[in-house]
Order: structure tokens, then C-alpha cells, then sequence
């Protein structure tokens, strides 16, 4: 697909909008509303009953929880905002922003180090949403989750502490063409290392990777099996438990990148039998600059510490140390309390509704989204149609025919307040193997509604002429 409209092109062809907000909306201040949970509604969407002339004929996932979100209630641009990134971080409720206020104001303190009442109680929160987390994700115990400052982290400790100890010459890391920079980077850095060889899997011709070329490519020389559970890009979900039974057949462990399906799905580990798994606070409702691994018990007692330093430690001599049991060997120095303890709030928040809910509600909005983005002239969509048996992911990765995506995403901000996303979404291998250099992509979470894809097609389709218009 031709893309000949660069960027210089709208700078030339409209005068530039320097970004304006204006606050339309607020929830009330009071310590009532503001500790509310996902329960607890605003007035125009909760307290109105079925059958009440002025109730809608059905409130959605999006219009109940849309409230406790107060980012989403300003104007851009001049413009009601339409936020559409959420593949790159979601927006937080009031429910973590008070657990990270709460923190600082009624307990900072470090953890693990002091008898003092505020670093107990500092502690006890810290590990109770590592408890969370746990149970969030159905781990067999909270010592299998290590917090990270992000997935990627994440991704990296594995690499370097079981990656480097496990890998040799000639033995195979098999990934997917369609995985996050995140996931290949750290394994072609310890196979310049080791002598280990990446093999990758491509796409079939419905844009998924192919999951029986992958089943083909296993082999015992294959010793590690890097994949996503949801793209990115592409909005597809593989089939996780089917991969990790074929490589656990040849010896093989499995990692999967999780990030896209946590926030949005139930994930049991338990049952997807991964020997590892990351995710990310930021776009699961919780602050950024925090994620975490799940590794299976016995892996992480098997693997050396990733950093060194204080609280990772047994006992320091001057000649050597010993280690802690995991997972605080793993996590050397103090750590993002605040951001943990939020990342535990939102998974408070996230439960109240129900993944299961939240699922369904998306997997509706992702049809939408589809058959809307499907109906613009000259729209070229990437991944797979959904079916029934198969949804999409709630995203959609596209381009327009002779129009630069970052032209799209430039114009729909700025002249009407919608954010989506424009470049190669940290996939340039993907965006090559499918001929492009990048797209647009719109990304909904449970808080999203119809009237907001409405709003993005307009808006879309007004794109569209004002670029055709110069031809």
C-alpha cells in the first residue's frame, strides 16, 4: 500500500493546533465519591431504571464505569475527548489514585526494613498486592510473582538469569514474526551471547501466526518457546495452552507476553501451564513504572539474581553472599511501593467488575469497532476477520490508502479530539513482513462505548476527505 502522504504534507496543508484541554466533567470531591468501586455509579447512568422514559434502552460496561475515570471528562483540541490508546496504557480510576495518595500521605515508609507502625503497615500492603496479583492471575503461591519496574523488565530478568545460565550453542529460542520488540530484543542479546539461534514463525493467510508451522518447528533442540497471547497489532489470540503442550513435549519451557491479554480476559496460569508470564500494571488500570513476572516456583529457586544489592540478599561477607529465596532475589533495592500498592487497587477495581464481564463486553465493542472501521472507503485493516469461535482482540491496526497513519492520528487529535495511535506499535518486524513501515491503530478497554467508535468513524471519515480533497 502506497503511503505518500508524509507528515510535512499536513503541517503544509492545515496550520497547526497547539493541544488545549478544558476539564467538562468531574466526579465530586468528597471522600464518599471518591472512594467509590466500580458499584457505585453516576446518577445518569445507574440510578435510571428500565422502562423510564428518559433511561436509555440499555447502559453499557463503558457508560457504568466511564465515571470513575475522570481524564476521560475534558475537551482537546476543543473537542470532547475520545481516548482510543489504550493498547499503550490505560486510563486510572479514582480508586488507585487515592490508594497511591493514601500511601504517601498516611504511610510512606520503606518495607521489609523497619519495626516501625509505618513501615509494617507499608509491608503488609506491599505484599498483599503481590497477594493479589497471585490470585489475579490464579498462581499456585504469591513467592511466584516478581515485581518489575515493567514487562519488559520482566522479559529481561528471564533472559539474563535463566536465559544465560540454560542456553548454549545452536539450541533454539522459536518466537513469532508478530511479537513486541520487548520479547525479541532481550533473546537476540543473549543469543549473541550463548551462540543460541532465534527461529521465528510467520503469519498465515489469515494474518495470525501459524500456529502449525510452529508445531512443525519444535524440535529438542528447541529450548525456549517466546510468544504473545494477544497481538498488539494484529488482535489476534493464540491458543497459549495447545503451544505450551507441544513445547513442554520437547523439553522446551514457554514465555508468554501478556500484556495484552491480562488487562482485558480471565488468565489462569494454572491452566495455561506457561513456565513464564508478564504484564504490566499501566494497562491494567494501575500506575506506571511497575509489572510483573509469574515463574513457576521451581524455575525461579533455579535461577541466579538478576541485580544485586540490598534486600536480595542472605548474608553479605566480603568475599561473597548468598541470596534470598525468590522472589526477593529478584528484586534488589526498594522497590516501587506506591505503584505496587495501586496496581493492587486496581485489581481490587478490575474484580469488582469481573474479567469475565469485561471480556464479553469487549468482545462485542471489538465487532463493532470491526464492522464500523470496515465501512470507510479505501480502509486496509491488519489481523484476522473475527468469527465466533475466533473474536478479536477489542484494537484494530489499519491504514488508508495514500494517506500517512501519523496524518491520521495527528488530525483526528487535533481537530477533534480523538487519540489513537500511529507507527510501527514496537513491531517493525510485523509492520515489514507485512510491507508497511507503519498504521494507525484504535484500541478500546471496558470503559469505551459505542458512541465512542461512532465519534472515531466520524471523525475518521472527515480525515479522510480533507486529505482526499488535495488530490
Amino acid at each position: 500500500m502506497a503511503m505518500v502522504m508524509e507528515g510535512a504534507t499536513f503541517a503544509a496543508a492545515v496550520a497547526t493546533k497547539f493541544p488545549s484541554f478544558r476539564i467538562i466533567r468531574t466526579r465530586p470531591t468528597s471522600s464518599s465519591a471518591s472512594s467509590r468501586t466500580f458499584r457505585s455509579f453516576s446518577a445518569s447512568a445507574s440510578t435510571l431504571k428500565e422502562g423510564d422514559p428518559l433511561a436509555p434502552l440499555s447502559v453499557s460496561l463503558g457508560h457504568h464505569t466511564r465515571p470513575d475515570f475522570p481524564i476521560l471528562h475534558q475537551e482537546v483540541n476543543g473537542s470532547k475527548l475520545v481516548y482510543l490508546d489504550n493498547a499503550a496504557t490505560s486510563q486510572k480510576p479514582i480508586a488507585v489514585m487515592k490508594a497511591l495518595q493514601t500511601y504517601y500521605e498516611a504511610y510512606n515508609s520503606n518495607v521489609h526494613r523497619g519495626i516501625h507502625s509505618l513501615s509494617a503497615r507499608a509491608t503488609d500492603e506491599y505484599e498483599l498486592a503481590r497477594k493479589k496479583i497471585a490470585s489475579f492471575i490464579n498462581a499456585s503461591d504469591s513467592s511466584e510473582i516478581v515485581f518489575t519496574r515493567n514487562a519488559t523488565e520482566a522479559i529481561n530478568l528471564v533472559a539474563y538469569s535463566w536465559g544465560l545460565q540454560n542456553l548454549k550453542q545452536e539450541d533454539e529460542i522459536l518466537l513469532t514474526v508478530a511479537e513486541h520488540h520487548s520479547s525479541i530484543v532481550p533473546w537476540q542479546l543473549v543469543a549473541q551471547k550463548t551462540g543460541a539461534v532465534l527461529k521465528f514463525v510467520s503469519l498465515n493467510q489469515d494474518e495470525v501466526p501459524d500456529i502449525n508451522m510452529l508445531k512443525e518447528m519444535l524440535s529438542t533442540k528447541t529450548k525456549l518457546v517466546v510468544v504473545h497471547h494477544v497481538s498488539n497489532v494484529l488482535a489476534s489470540v493464540l491458543p497459549v495452552e495447545d503451544i505450551v503442550r507441544w513445547a513442554h513435549d520437547v523439553g522446551a519451557k514457554v514465555l508468554v507476553d501478556a500484556c495484552q491479554s491480562v488487562p482485558h480476559m480471565v488468565v489462569d496460569v494454572q491452566n495455561l501451564n506457561a513456565d513464564f508470564l508478564v504484564a504490566s500494571s499501566h494497562k491494567m488500570c494501575g500506575p506506571t513504572g511497575i509489572g510483573f513476572l509469574y515463574g513457576k516456583s521451581h524455575l525461579l529457586s533455579s535461577m541466579p539474581p538478576f541485580l544485586g544489592g540490598g534486600e536480595m540478599i542472605s548474608d553479605v561477607f566480603l568475599d561473597h553472599s548468598t541470596y534470598a529465596e525468590p522472589p526477593s532475589r529478584f528484586e534488589a533495592g526498594t522497590p516501587a511501593i506506591g505503584e505496587a500498592i495501586g496496581l493492587g487497587a486496581a485489581i481490587d477495581y478490575l474484580t469488582g467488575i469481573g474479567m469475565q464481564k469485561i471480556h464479553d463486553y469487549e468482545v462485542e465493542l471489538a465487532e463493532y469497532l470491526y464492522e464500523s472501521l470496515r465501512s470507510v472507503p479505501n480502509v486496509r485493516i491488519y489481523g484476522p476477520v473475527p468469527t465466533k469461535n475466533a473474536p478479536r482482540a477489542a484494537l484494530c491496526s489499519f491504514n488508508v490508502e495514500n494517506i500517512h497513519p501519523t496524518d491520521i492520528a495527528t488530525f483526528l487529535d487535533q481537530q477533534h479530539g480523538v487519540a489513537i495511535r500511529s507507527g510501527h506499535h514496537c513491531a517493525q518486524p510485523l509492520h515489514r513482513y507485512l510491507g508497511i513501515n507503519a498504521s494507525a491503530r484504535v484500541s478500546l478497554y471496558f470503559y469505551n462505548t459505542k458512541e465512542d467508535v461512532d465519534s472515531f468513524i466520524q471523525a475518521l471519515s472527515d480525515t479522510v476527505n480533507f486529505f482526499n480533497s488535495f488530490k
